[in-house]
């Protein structure tokens, strides 16, 4: 996937109200530029960061930036994070049409944010005749604490464990569900459930795994200029 080019380079200031964030750009203009990300962001909204921000010319927009990628450092050396929860939907359907995941290939068509469960819409229905329905929700990660290891979630996300509810209800009626955990970072070797932060939701994930839902993690590689689904990455504990 192609970002908007080209991408502004920053300092983050401070992001507050979840949805905002003021940066320093490199010319010295400060500007507040969109967040989209709902989550804690925990340990990449650090003041002092370097970030990149895309643009929009739209006359009905209220901040032009919109905040795209966070460079991170675990010991290892730098690394580019991508924040943005908007882009995960478009990057797996990509792939898809690339036929470029092996764990969902098979499937001649598929159809986007299809409504289903308990006024639930599924982010990707993909459809084969012979195979059936498979139900596919996809999560965005960021989250990192160790290096090589990223992990899900980064909040207590109640959504998140009520859409597992809603894969395995799918199981259960004869269709097949996949979650897919997208990792917008080019450092991750392996996932985990970041257990510690919501053991709700882990609980949930072990349960819809027991009720045969799937799961598989797929690492991006990362730049200013794309972003593109690299490979799978092995979920561990």
């Amino acid at each position: 996937m192609r970002l908007p080019s080209p991408l502004v380079r920053g300092t983050l200031i401070e992001r507050y109200k979840r949805f905002l964030a003021d940066v320093r750009l490199d010319d010295g203009l400060i500007v507040t530029a969109t967040c989209p990300n709902t989550g804690s962001m925990l340990g990449l909204a650090v003041p002092g960061a370097m970030v990149w921000l895309s643009q929009s010319d739209s006359p009905t927009r209220k901040y032009r930036h919109t905040w795209e990628l966070v460079e991170a450092d675990l010991g290892a050396g730098p690394t580019l994070v991508g924040i943005n929860t908007g882009h995960p939907n478009k990057l797996v359907a990509e792939a898809l049409e690339a036929r470029r995941v092996k764990a969902l290939a098979g499937y001649p068509s598929f159809r986007r944010e299809v409504k289903y469960g308990r006024n639930s819409r599924i982010d990707l229905l993909l459809e084969c005749a012979e195979k059936g329905l498979c139900y596919v929700e996809i999560k965005n990660v960021h989250l990192s604490r160790r290096h090589g290891l990223a992990e899900f979630p980064d909040s207590i996300t109640e959504r998140g464990a009520k859409h597992l509810a809603e894969l395995s209800d799918m199981v259960r009626a004869g269709h097949r569900a996949v979650m897919v955990f997208l990792i917008q970072r080019g450092d991750a070797k392996r996932l985990a459930l970041a257990r510690d932060v919501d053991p709700t939701y882990a609980s949930a994930f072990d349960a819809a795994l027991a009720a045969g839902v799937e799961a598989v993690a797929l690492r991006c590689r990362m730049s200013p200029e794309e972003i593109v689904i690299d490979r799978p990455v092995p979920i561990v504990g």
